[in-house]
């Protein structure tokens, strides 16, 4: 299959995603610039990680409007897979692909270190190769992570089971202690309603090889690639 990585001005993670799907996994990739719109080469899209023009007025606000989103938004009407990593997961709540806001942590401090996510639903295209309440280790590396909605638009979320990934501590507990960013009842990754569409703060590019210390990140797109084949 064939992987679309967006890259907008100050986008840093975009080679970390393109090292794991084209140099670990094996799968054909290529860069997509903010101004280019045709997506039709592509069975999915990574919005990666980054400062988009800096995180002016806030992060993923100016990005946004980058002409690839029109085209992100009709890919993904239509049934591709994207995914939004960190700034890309920013981006996707800013253009209204998926519910929430992302705001400042917490505790105001940029965090970078290992966390734990339990697996809430298998029944995406990014969560097959994975079990129900599986726990994986996946590092972050955010200011602004902070998953916020308001109480109606969780209800809704759980209801329908579009809530991914939630923090948790080694035994699966969503615990106080085990959120690194005060995010709502732990949140780390949402899908939208269709289940095409996914956004997390945490990296999974990040640990797909035993090199970089884990490589629970690559169930992920392992799902991906058999979901597409």
């Amino acid at each position: 299959m064939r992987f679309g990585i967006v890259v907008f001005p100050g986008t840093w993670s975009d080679t970390d995603c393109y090292h794991a799907v084209k140099d670990v996994l094996r799968q054909d990739a290529n860069y997509v610039w903010h101004k280019d719109t045709d997506l039709s080469p592509y069975d999915c899209i990574i919005l990666p990680g980054g400062f988009s023009y800096g995180d002016y007025l806030r992060t993923g606000a100016v990005a946004r409007f980058s002409p690839v989103m029109a085209s992100v938004t009709k890919f993904a009407q239509q049934g591709g897979l994207v995914i939004g990593i960190c700034n890309g997961f920013q981006i996707l709540c800013e253009a209204g692909l998926l519910p929430g806001a992302l705001m400042r942590n917490q505790h105001l401090q940029f965090r970078c270190q290992w966390t734990h996510l339990r697996v809430e639903s298998i029944n995406t295209p990014f969560t097959t190769s994975c079990q129900a309440g599986q726990v994986l280790r996946i590092p972050i590396s955010h200011g602004e992570g902070n998953y916020y909605a308001d109480a109606s638009t969780l209800q809704a979320m759980n209801q329908r089971g579009q809530v991914l990934f939630r923090y948790c501590d080694p035994t699966g507990a969503a615990t106080q202690e085990a959120n690194p960013n005060g995010a709502v009842e732990n949140i780390a990754g949402v899908v939208n309603e269709q289940r095409n569409v996914l956004g997390m703060m945490p990296h999974p590019e990040r640990c797909c090889e035993p090199l970089l210390g884990g490589t629970d990140g690559r169930l992920l797109f392992d799902s991906v690639i058999a979901s597409v084949k």
